[in-house]
């Protein structure tokens, strides 16, 4: 679905990715692993059209898409959330997910004049979708709140159901378990596992919570300086030297 081939990202003599390669199959959940300063987030922006890279490419569905821009890769089924929520705060839990399906016939000032009993009907289309998908997240009781009001865990819950007021092929979920209190944490994940098994989503997920990586991912791909590590499954990268020595600041031969 999604293969990134040699990518390269330079800032001003400074290389946050260097060189980064390797591909996600459609209908797998990909842990994107790493410590801080490796990488990750300046690759999901390469990835999502926010940044554009020095070198390399970016192929989705079969597609070069390298040069697009996130609007552009939205259209076709790639979004992402981000590490800190980006709700509308003064908007309602239900409208920050209406706001989010494009070209709306509302959007037009000659469809609302001329054209209205069109516009109502699709506004009402997207309101049941919204209600469809806050019940789905069990946030129906938090839907006429504004969205500056949700805690950290409903509004990452809010973050993924705005994905699902689109048509997503490939999500991309930056640290979604940060400020998350374990509760909604693991109604978070069962929300991913479903939407992962029973709608087909793809997903691409920056975490550090190691408990979420391993419940849920397969393949984990580690980063370091820029570059892939490894990738392979959670076992497998976790006990990989380089791993323990880049990610875990341990080294094999460590005292015990």
């Amino acid at each position: 679905m999604l293969e990134l081939d040699q990518l390269v990202m330079d800032f001003s003599g400074f290389r946050a990715v260097n060189g980064c390669s390797f591909r996600v199959e459609e209908g797998s959940i990909t842990g994107l692993i790493g410590p801080n300063g490796a990488g990750k987030t300046t690759l999901f922006n390469l990835i999502a059209g926010a940044l554009q890279p020095t070198s390399g490419r970016i192929r989705f569905l079969g597609e070069d898409v390298t040069s697009l821009a996130s609007h552009e890769l939205f259209h076709k089924g790639l979004v992402r959330t981000f590490q800190i929520p980006h709700e509308f705060h003064k908007l309602t839990a239900l409208e920050n997910l209406m706001m989010v399906p494009p070209s709306q016939p509302g959007e037009s000032l000659f469809s609302n004049w001329l054209a209205w009993g069109r516009v109502k009907a699709a506004e009402a289309e997207v309101e049941k979708k919204a209600y469809e998908t806050l019940a789905f997240l069990e946030l129906t009781h938090v839907a006429h709140e504004p969205a500056g009001n949700l805690s950290g865990g409903q509004k990452k819950l809010l973050e993924l159901g705005r994905t699902m007021m689109t048509d997503a092929r490939l999500v991309l979920l930056d640290e979604p378990a940060a400020g998350v209190n374990r509760t909604l944490l693991r109604k978070l994940e069962t929300k991913i596992e479903i939407l992962n098994k029973e709608r087909g989503y793809t997903f691409i997920l920056i975490e550090h919570d190691m408990e979420m990586i391993e419940k849920l991912c397969d393949p984990v791909v580690c980063m370091a300086e820029g570059r892939v590590l490894i990738q392979g499954d959670f076992q497998t990268v976790r006990s990989n030297p380089q791993v323990l020595e880049a990610y875990l600041g341990e080294t094999t031969g460590d005292a015990a």
